[in-house]
């Protein structure tokens, strides 16, 4: 945990553990007028489940504090009705809370909830907060697990993996606190919501995805950012550049490592028809790290030279893993991403946990010292043994397609904890299943965000709950996703990013950092 405050305070995000849901305003609706019971709720427990609490407390509102390792606060929170239902599973003696929070005046008529971060399945009252300013009902659920680098729960007593909240927190949870949640609205309203939206970015985004392959009645809009979607493969993916300093018993200095990044930006900047600090096709940058050996750095005052081996391990880490025949297994860190949280000095907690605890079931283990072999074979059983769990890659999104549920999201290019392209493969294998994109293009869109971290646009930088609502309530879809970005000198751009596979190129003429000065053609077509 103090890793983890460290690295919040140095400003550099980390995986699906620093991601605190803003619940950005949407597009402003019609305010509910409805009679408000915040005394008795009663809820009919979920299918498999059992109730074993209900509690309700009127809540004065202001400011809320968030808990656990995230933190942060939300201030000019109005009074809301507070409803906690806890659910078990008969046997599996787990205690998963779902927490509702209704606003006593204002309401919008509509249930927001919030997915979690890392190994939290749900918000810690930020983005619950936020959602009752923005006039929301909000829920969550904790999955009956626990903060954000708790990874006491992965195996039982008797060192196998507790399946039954493994279950809780891949799937099952996330689908009970929309049955509760829509109970505890109904009881407290008088009246159900009449739209529906999740909103999660990483863990909570991996959740959306999950909604709408196995729960396409669920929602009608969801909201996924920057989704930890193939979860057993790119978890164990992550590690790589920790096996590769290892194996290859060197470790680039940061300074080096940065040397490698401002490079490829140098070489790639132009790709989008102006130089302007970001690469908006990072696909088709294919800078060679070989051409830095023999270039001289300076870090705190001492001259370094980048060697042949430095080119050797940046180039394994931007390739992604492959087994000792060469067979590639995943995608790598992609091209400009910032190196320090995974190939640091120590392995990232997040990835570092599940090699370990849930696919190894050794939960001292030091990925750092695993070899390419034992690499490849714990990759391999990550994906045999979790794949049907916590995959959520399952391409058939044809029941939600149906149900009239429209899915939104977007991922940063320079996403350095999960990686783009393998949100890109899952689109991409959507198309082929259902028919190509502009048939997908009809309930689900994705936009890629030039030199963005991991779940870098919230905090109000992309108007993408606002386009969401839009598009499930007037059947606008969104062609583009204004935001703020930031370039490689600290400068605020802003952007249309454009939906998948279009991408953002510049018109020859007016101010670069001006977005409608670009457009958006298709990749490699500039």
């Amino acid at each position: 945990m103090r890793r983890l405050l460290t690295v919040l305070a140095a400003g550099v995000p980390l995986a699906a553990a620093v991601y605190l849901p803003t619940g950005a305003s949407a597009a402003s609706g019609s305010q509910v007028s409805a009679p408000l019971n915040c005394s008795t709720v009663s809820v009919k427990a979920p299918s498999g489940t059992k109730v074993e609490s209900v509690t309700t407390v009127r809540q004065a509102g202001g400011t809320i504090n968030g808990t656990g390792g995230l933190g942060g606060t939300v201030d000019g929170v109005p009074a809301f009705c507070d409803v906690t239902v806890t659910l078990t599973h008969p046997g599996d003696n787990d205690h998963a809370k779902i927490r509702t929070w209704l606003p006593v005046k204002g309401w919008n008529g509509r249930l927001q909830a919030l997915g979690g971060a890392a190994y939290a399945a749900g918000d810690n009252g930020v983005g619950l907060g936020t959602a009752v300013k923005n006039g929301y009902a909000a829920a969550t659920t904790d999955a009956g697990v626990g903060d954000v680098l708790d990874f006491g729960w992965a195996l039982n007593g008797k060192g196998k993996v507790d399946t039954g909240l493994l279950k809780n927190f891949a799937d099952r949870s996330q689908h009970e606190a929309a049955l509760v949640a829509k109970q505890v609205i109904d009881e407290v309203y008088g009246k159900g919501p009449s739209y529906s939206y999740f909103n999660g970015c990483s863990t909570g985004g991996r959740q959306g995805y999950m909604e709408a392959q196995r729960h396409p009645d669920d929602y009608d809009g969801i909201l996924a950012n920057a989704p930890a979607v193939n979860w057993d493969e790119f978890e164990v993916a992550t590690v790589w550049p920790q096996v590769v300093i290892g194996q290859e018993k060197n470790r680039p200095t940061d300074c080096e490592f940065k040397a490698f990044n401002q490079a490829a930006l140098q070489a790639c900047d132009k790709l989008d028809g102006v130089k302007d600090g970001l690469v908006s096709d990072a696909a088709h940058c294919t800078f060679d790290p070989r051409r830095l050996i023999g270039t001289k750095v300076v870090c705190e005052g001492k001259e370094e030279t980048i060697s042949a081996a430095d080119a050797a391990v940046v180039r394994k880490i931007w390739d992604g893993p492959r087994t000792t025949s060469g067979k590639k297994l995943w995608y790598g860190l992609p091209v400009g991403a910032d190196f320090s949280g995974l190939a640091g000095p120590k392995a990232f907690d997040v990835p570092a946990a599940w090699t370990a605890s849930w696919v190894a079931k050794q939960p001292g283990l030091d990925v750092s010292k695993l070899t390419y072999d034992q690499f490849t074979r714990l990759f391999k059983q990550s994906q045999a043994e979790f794949d049907k769990v916590i995959g959520t890659d399952d391409p058939n999104l044809s029941a939600f397609r149906k149900s009239g549920g429209k899915l939104l999201s977007y991922h940063g290019q320079a996403d350095p904890f999960i990686p783009t392209q393998g949100t890109v493969d899952y689109r991409e294998r959507v198309e082929r299943k259902l028919g190509g994109t502009h048939r997908v293009d009809d309930f689900y869109r994705l936009f890629l965000a030039p030199g963005t971290a991991h779940c870098g646009l919230g905090g109000g930088n992309v108007n993408d709950l606002a386009a969401l609502t839009q598009w499930v309530e007037h059947g606008k879809a969104p062609q583009t996703l204004t935001a703020n970005l930031t370039n490689a000198d600290g400068k605020t751009l802003t952007r249309d990013l454009c939906r998948y596979p279009l991408v953002s190129h510049y018109k020859g003429h007016g101010d670069p950092a001006g977005a409608r000065n670009f457009r958006c053609v298709p990749a490699g077509r500039h």
